[in-house]
């Protein structure tokens, strides 16, 4: 009999860890080759790990909910060859549903980046362990290694886990962490009033009918990037308007030959990217993340593409490279992300390295939106509907009111690098590509 280890998956580059959602064989359970045996959750996807080979299931190393490093044995499989005790790597996981819905912060973090934030620069602080995420987060919301130790951890044994680092965030860390402290070292008496946050959770009680619905991990990764993205950014939102009529007619007037000779439809989206690119490569700022002190002006255009999922919920796939993709290019990458994500068939990657958003309010028939900001970047810009409507049109002859296609731009933006100059130039360059498309051009 020969035993064979299997190990938690890499799924990206920046993914380092993954949680175990649910095991589906436990030991003693017959399993076959590429047979499903766990799923696992990502900051990006949840997954489905497979069986290497055929045999019985030895033996789980984790529980559910544990946090498990890339590369760590997860169980152990015995089969029925005559080989000695391996070690084996299975493929790529593969995906089941998206989890998150906006790129998480980056993961990646060194030892100078967490001793420059006054943090030790190992994972290990006593008996304790923590992982590169929970001490990135740490350090981006200024949580001591000291204060770091006093927060419960519900991984295992005792390990804090993103999600524990993050409610005590999000609960008020500063009250929490006053009453550990304080109350260790001076005894309440009669007349103190109790130290409380203005975050905490309030118990609401309902006089008539209502329907009580959990949210479901989905959906509570959204509220979670959602909170910390307005913690972390502050929020200036711009907003023009642009005629698209040239646009419009350009694409109704190819679509049928474009799909036909390209194999793929013409959206909008692509036209969309298009302009924005152009716009990013003249003004760079836009193209970049905060660091500390540090502006980080990434020389990598990567386009994410706000996605709506079969079950209501978003996610951000993104288009690598975007400004080394042609028209054609940009369409079949469109849309082979956004068939991915309605088929739940994103892989992590898909999901990662953006450093701009887009999203399209207007499919869904809002007019105008103020979006949150997909962090770790700086800016996301959203477009509404295109609408019909009587315009006033400026000539050397006088002015005339003519029936045009036109559209509202909205960009929120982080004013911790981006002044409001510097934002409204841009969108209003970004209207000015989509105003100024040659009607007559090539695809």
């Amino acid at each position: 009999m020969a035993v064979i280890d299997l190990v938690m998956p890499k799924m990206g580059e920046s993914i380092t860890e993954a949680t175990i959602l649910k095991w589906l064989k436990q030991p003693g359970d017959p399993v076959k080759q590429d047979e499903t045996v766990l799923e696992i959750a990502t900051d990006k996807v949840d997954s489905e790990v497979p069986s290497t080979s055929d045999g019985i299931i030895d033996q789980v190393l984790f529980n559910v909910n544990d946090v498990v490093p890339v590369g760590s044995v997860i169980a152990k499989i015995r089969t029925s060859s005559e080989q000695p005790s391996v070690s084996y790597q299975p493929p790529p996981a593969r995906p089941v549903h998206v989890a998150e819905p906006f790129a998480a912060r980056e993961e990646k973090i060194t030892a100078t980046s967490v001793a420059g934030n006054g943090h030790a620069p190992s994972f290990n602080a006593g008996n304790r362990f923590y992982s590169p995420l929970v001490l990135n987060i740490a350090s981006s919301e200024g949580i001591s290694m000291n204060e770091l130790e006093t927060i419960p951890g519900t991984g295992n044994e005792g390990r804090v886990t993103k999600r524990d680092i993050l409610e005590y965030v999000a609960k008020g860390r500063n009250a929490g962490h006053r009453l550990l402290v304080t109350g260790s070292q001076q005894p309440a008496t009669s007349n103190q009033q109790p130290v409380t946050s203005n975050q905490q959770p309030v118990s609401t009680t309902y006089s008539g009918k209502a329907e009580i619905i959990e949210m479901d991990r989905t959906r509570r990764l959204i509220a979670e990037h959602m909170v910390r993205s307005v913690h972390t950014s502050p929020h200036v939102t711009s907003v023009t308007e642009a005629d698209v009529t040239n646009m419009v007619q350009w694409r109704d007037k190819v679509k049928k030959d474009f799909e036909k000779r390209e194999g793929t439809k013409i959206t909008f989206t692509p036209l969309f990217v298009e302009a924005i690119v152009r716009c990013i490569k003249k003004y760079p700022l836009l193209n970049s993340s905060l660091d500390g002190n540090n502006i980080i002006v990434k020389k990598d255009i990567n386009i994410g593409m706000a996605t709506a999922l079969p079950t209501g919920n978003l996610i951000v796939p993104v288009i690598k490279n975007a400004d080394q993709l042609n028209l054609v290019g940009l369409a079949k990458q469109v849309n082979n992300l956004a068939e991915s994500a309605r088929t739940n068939k994103l892989k992590p990657d898909d999901t990662q390295g953006g450093t701009f958003t887009l999203t399209n309010v207007g499919s869904f028939g809002s007019l105008i939106g103020t979006p949150i900001i997909n962090q770790p970047q700086v800016a996301i810009l959203a477009v509404g509907a295109i609408k019909k409507r009587p315009v006033v049109m400026e000539s050397p002859h006088g002015d005339s009111i003519a029936i045009r296609y036109m559209m509202y731009l909205s960009m929120s933006y982080d004013h911790r690098i981006i002044d409001g100059a510097l934002g409204a130039t841009f969108l209003t360059a970004v209207a000015n590509e989509l105003e100024h498309f040659n009607p007559d051009r090539e695809y």
